[in-house]
């Protein structure tokens, strides 16, 4: 049911894309750099704690002054540790991940905007949509903590998230534009950490026992994770997020003949 709602939202988002008004028919092209952090089992809370860095690339297209729609790519760091948290420091978990994210995304500026215009060169908005991305959660020394089971279960390195958020846009030339957004990203596991549920039995795991507990503090069937049966559904899932700048370029689709005049002319104008 999940999968079910997610594809039912791409859908409505490509439709909405779809270039059915010919007089606004204005692409950019952009590139994307930030700052990144994770939310979930060992930092539950505090935006900006233990960032990394991000990067990607987007291209975007108008449908007129206040609606915009974009297919962003996104190429994410995120790494954590129990020793640099105030959570649960006792327990000792680490790790770090590379996400790469693919999303389709609408945005709806708040006022008239268009890159390349002296008059409605500025406006903040929000946005929303729907991604799928992949993750690989490894030890800070390399190895990967999905290959030998940490807590006894073999979990998707394959996820869906709902990404959205608030940003400003400038423009400050003919084709060139700038936004600064912060895009969180709801996401549909709790594994972007390797950290779910239960200690397992040691004979669960494929490896060293370590790093399942590198304290040997803890038995099996003790709380390792927050997480619960409802996770599935998105409940106590792991969250990823960017503070991202991003510089863009503008270029104007082909259009027919007379379609640049009257209101739409300033997609075409600077002034």
């Amino acid at each position: 049911m999940k999968i079910n709602r997610l594809s039912i939202l791409f859908i409505f988002l490509v439709a909405m894309i779809s270039p059915n008004d010919v007089e606004a028919q204005v692409m950019e092209l952009g590139v994307t750099g930030g700052i990144t952090y994770y939310v979930g089992d060992i930092n539950p809370s505090i935006p900006f704690a233990q960032s990394d860095y991000g990067y990607g690339a987007s291209l975007r297209y108008y449908k007129g002054s206040r609606w915009a729609f974009r297919f962003q790519y996104s190429n994410i760091n995120l790494a954590a540790s129990d020793a640099k948290s105030s959570f649960r420091p006792e327990r000792g978990l680490a790790f770090n991940t590379k996400v790469n994210d693919f999303a389709l995304m609408a945005e709806f500026n708040f006022f008239d905007y268009w890159t390349g215009s002296r008059r409605s060169y500025v406006s903040p908005y929000i946005f929303g949509g729907i991604s799928y991305f992949t993750f690989d959660p490894h030890h800070p020394d390399g190895t990967s903590l999905q290959g030998i089971r940490t807590e006894g279960v073999v979990y998707d390195l394959n996820s869906f998230s709902i990404p959205f958020g608030v940003g400003v846009k400038y423009s400050i030339g003919t084709r060139i534009g700038v936004t600064l957004e912060w895009r969180l990203h709801k996401t549909f596991t709790d594994y972007i950490d390797d950290i779910h549920g239960v200690y397992p039995d040691q004979e669960m795991v494929l490896g060293d026992y370590s790093y399942s507990d590198p304290t040997a503090n803890y038995k099996p069937g003790m709380q390792r994770g927050n997480g619960t049966a409802t996770a599935a559904f998105g409940f106590n899932c792991d969250w990823f997020n960017m503070l991202g700048l991003s510089i863009s370029y503008k270029f104007n689709l082909p259009q027919k003949d007379n379609c640049h005049g009257g209101n739409y002319e300033r997609y075409y104008k600077y002034y």
